[in-house]
């Protein structure tokens, strides 16, 4: 059977009665064009992103702490700052977006954090390892800005599934690293005694590279996109002036900001990701470390890191899936978390790292697998469910703002006196993914709850583009997912 020209995966037509359908169109094949064009391009910018903030990890035990002649707290201090300039640069570099286009902005936004990587590999001293983590904290402005980007082409319960994929590149960053850390490691004597500097050079220039050639490759908008033909740009247009609120002429209100600092579940993504963004970035940085602490070499360590985030990658992208068809967050995410700790609890329990090393490294993969799906998943939930711009702007930004206090507390568990056990990292980890699964189910059960309270009110509204002075998601015809 011919599949319909115009499909709605939230129910209902994407176009409104009043403008003319492009009927020739078929909006699953288009959809597919759509994911084939954009997000293999913005998926490998996020692997490099993830990859340069994350390698540091592996020349950590290529030598980098004795060539800098830097203590283990002074490395950690470097990865805090790391996160000090992400906080800073993120809403700066979201403007220059606004400012100019995606395939401006991104390929440069990648080009400046490239040369900072790069840099990197030739810092003699503890100052130059300090003030070049600061500055590769430009990287914050891809994540939030393809975000952005995705509202322009995909449909409010689209976005969701596009962006967990999106986030799948950082474990594949994580794979690939341990990949390259491996090969990389063995230029030691080359110019310098250890590897570790051409962990960064290498790994920064293929960054550089790739971001030049971006410029061909990003996309910007439908309405100039060369690869779409006129009656796709239409049908575009007209399926997200019916679905979202982005094509309201909304002016920025104070009103607005405060209803989103006012309204509990705007806190509660936040603390979603909080209680995520430890366990993600300790296990991202750290990884390397706890592995080579199991009596492992620096070589071997590099190549153990990768079937961790193999499997990561997997389950992050089966679980994306899974939310998707099933229509369910809280649960997924929840569920993944639980999956994490007991990866964590594996790794407490085994009181002899050391002579059981294969015990504890099959922790880590519980630890990966369940931390990645749940980390894509809880970052997508604000962008689909806060309704009105500002409101939702604000939502964002306090989830990553929130949420980087939990990146920034994980940088400073995993000291070097710790090992090989290091229970303190540990245990913290494993305190915040049962956190998060409360927070979740929470979150989720108030939302179910408002639902049902709505439907009683009004029937759910399907064209948000349509209605004159939109009040957000407090309208009671809006409808949240959960």
């Amino acid at each position: 059977m011919a599949e319909k020209a115009v499909y709605d995966a939230g129910g209902g037509s994407g176009i409104s009665d009043s403008e003319t359908p492009v009927s020739d169109i078929n909006e699953r094949s288009l959809l597919r064009k759509l994911d084939l064009r954009l997000l293999p391009a913005v998926g490998v910018l996020y692997l490099l992103s993830f990859l340069d903030r994350s390698n540091v990890g592996n020349a950590r035990i290529e030598g980098l702490l004795g060539d800098l002649n830097i203590t283990g707290n002074q490395y950690l201090t470097g990865l805090t700052l790391y996160f000090v300039g992400y906080v800073l640069f993120e809403i700066p570099c979201n403007i220059v977006l606004k400012r100019t286009t995606p395939r401006i902005w991104l390929p440069t936004l990648t080009i400046l954090w490239g040369v900072v990587a790069t840099l990197m590999g030739i810092v003699q001293n503890l100052t130059g390892f300090l003030v070049s983590r600061f500055f590769l904290g430009t990287e914050s402005g891809l994540f939030p800005g393809v975000v952005f980007y995705f509202s322009m082409w995909y449909k409010r319960r689209e976005r969701q599934y596009r962006i967990s994929l999106f986030f799948s590149a950082a474990s594949l960053a994580g794979a690939f690293g341990g990949i390259l850390a491996y090969g990389i490691g063995r230029m030691r004597g080359v110019v310098w005694d250890n590897g570790w500097r051409w962990i960064f050079i290498l790994e920064g220039i293929l960054t550089v590279l790739v971001a030049f050639a971006a410029y061909g490759f990003i996309h910007n908008y439908p309405d100039t996109s060369k690869f779409l033909s006129e009656d796709e740009r239409k049908f575009i247009h007209q399926r997200l002036a019916a679905d979202s609120d982005a094509t309201h002429d909304e002016r920025f209100t104070w009103a607005a900001v405060l209803e989103a600092l006012r309204d509990p579940n705007c806190w509660l993504y936040g603390l979603g990701f909080h209680t995520m963004s430890l366990p993600l970035y300790t296990l991202s940085l750290f990884l390397p470390t706890i592995i080579s602490n199991l009596g492992y070499s620096a070589a071997t360590a590099q190549l153990l890191t990768v079937p961790p985030y193999a499997f990561a990658f997997i389950t992050t992208v089966t679980v994306a899936v899974l939310s998707e068809r099933f229509g369910q967050r809280a649960i997924f995410i929840g569920g993944s978390a639980i999956f994490a700790a007991i990866g964590y609890s594996i790794l407490l329990g085994n009181t002899d790292p050391v002579g059981r090393p294969g015990v504890s490294y099959a922790g880590v993969f519980f630890s990966a697998g369940g931390i990645y799906p749940a980390t894509a998943l809880v970052l997508s939930w604000p962008a689909i469910n806060v309704s009105g711009q500002t409101k939702r702007a604000i939502a964002n930004a306090m989830q990553i703002s929130i949420g980087n206090l939990g990146a920034v507390l994980g940088t400073q568990l995993y000291r070097a006196t710790d090992g090989p056990r290091f229970v303190v990292g540990h245990s913290v980890a494993l305190g915040y993914l049962l956190a998060n699964a409360v927070v979740v189910t929470i979150l989720g059960i108030r939302l179910k709850k408002e639902n049902e309270r709505r439907q009683a009110v009004a029937e759910e509204i399907k064209h948000v583009g349509e209605v004159a002075n939109w009040q957000g998601d407090s309208d009671p015809r809006w409808r949240f997912e959960y």
